[in-house]
């Protein structure tokens, strides 16, 4: 599997590994993913081996002999097995590439998408140096369009069911009863005000939650820290990786949080969730129909009651389903 960035499309893609390592048995799944989100992945049971590239770094000096160095590893190590399928998830003619690197069996076949959807960038090349190329809907979900393609590929009927990917032991540092708030987005138009967290973060206080934020960059730190002023119990987690993050996350009662990277991650991580809308397009990034991990939409965002309400909706059905397995 070739699916390089970004966190949200890589955690995006996880549901269509375990869907072939569950349909499929003794498949072996390799995946090419940048350096950064290769821990992740070694978090997830259907994932046998991760090849971490640097393109993004390598692009930026490529005339340096370390890049050479580099990428010669990179190629080696991509190029040590051959394979029965190379499918390519990213769509991007940098993606093509590296599908194009790799070595295949003699009945080997490249797997792409035929075509782009709707909000998602796709370009030509993908399609052209694929063996086969999939058809997808022009309004498909990204986790069913990475599934779609899989199954289509190998030959095995698709799931629509949500899966936990991710496992991990949580951080044993963080509070009981911790719900994690997270603020933080790369598009200014996918936060929410400042003073609506306040008042969901006190309401939760009140509830008996315990409350942690995560933070990336100054900008977030910032925000983090008026809520945490604002909002007594509350504390906000240092900068960390991908790894450091997940296992925080894993430790808590559950999420809420903005369309971004860490709240997809609580998504994989099976944890109670819900996810922020100011815009319509939930259909294609939220949450699968699951009754403990919903999205709230609304213009010009959603209200701090409809955030707790969906909330509270959410643990309890959490609970109900846990009951029910134990």
């Amino acid at each position: 599997m070739v699916k390089l960035s970004s966190l949200g499309d890589v955690v995006h893609s996880l549901p269509a590994a375990v869907d072939m390592h569950t349909a499929l048995p003794g498949i072996q799944i390799d995946w090419v993913v940048e350096e950064g989100f290769a821990p992740l992945l070694r978090l997830c049971p259907a994932v046998n081996r991760v090849i971490a590239c640097r393109l993004r770094a390598w692009r930026k000096q490529w005339w340096s002999s370390h890049t050479r160095v580099e990428w010669r590893a990179f190629v080696q190590e991509l190029q040590a097995h051959p394979y029965d399928a190379v499918i390519d998830l990213q769509g991007l003619t940098k993606s093509a590439w590296i599908a194009r690197l790799a070595r295949l069996t003699d009945k080997g076949k490249r797997i792409a998408m035929a075509n782009r959807t709707q909000g998602s960038a796709y370009e030509a090349p993908t399609r052209w140096v694929s063996d086969i190329a999939v058809p997808c809907a022009w309004r498909s979900h990204a986790v069913q369009r990475a599934r779609h393609v899989c199954a289509q590929a190998l030959g095995y009927a698709q799931s629509t069911e949500p899966r936990q990917t991710l496992f991990t032991a949580p951080d044993p540092h963080v509070a009981p009863r911790t719900v994690a708030l997270v603020h933080g987005t790369s598009r200014r138009d996918k936060t929410w005000p400042l003073a609506h967290w306040i008042t969901l973060g006190l309401q939760l206080n009140q509830l008996g939650f315990a409350l942690a934020i995560p933070q990336s960059n100054d900008l977030e730190a910032e925000t983090a820290a008026a809520i945490a002023t604002a909002v007594p119990n509350t504390v906000v987690w240092p900068r960390g990786d991908v790894l450091s993050l997940t296992r925080s996350l894993a430790a808590c009662t559950g999420v809420i949080g903005v369309d971004s990277g860490p709240s997809h991650i609580a998504v994989a991580l099976g944890l109670p969730h819900v996810q922020m809308y100011n815009f319509d397009t939930a259909w294609r990034t939220g949450p699968l129909d699951c009754a403990w991990q919903q999205s709230v939409f609304d213009t010009p965002c959603p209200a701090p009651e409809s955030v707790l309400h969906a909330w509270l909706n959410g643990l309890q059905a959490h609970a109900f389903a846990t009951e029910r397995q134990t």
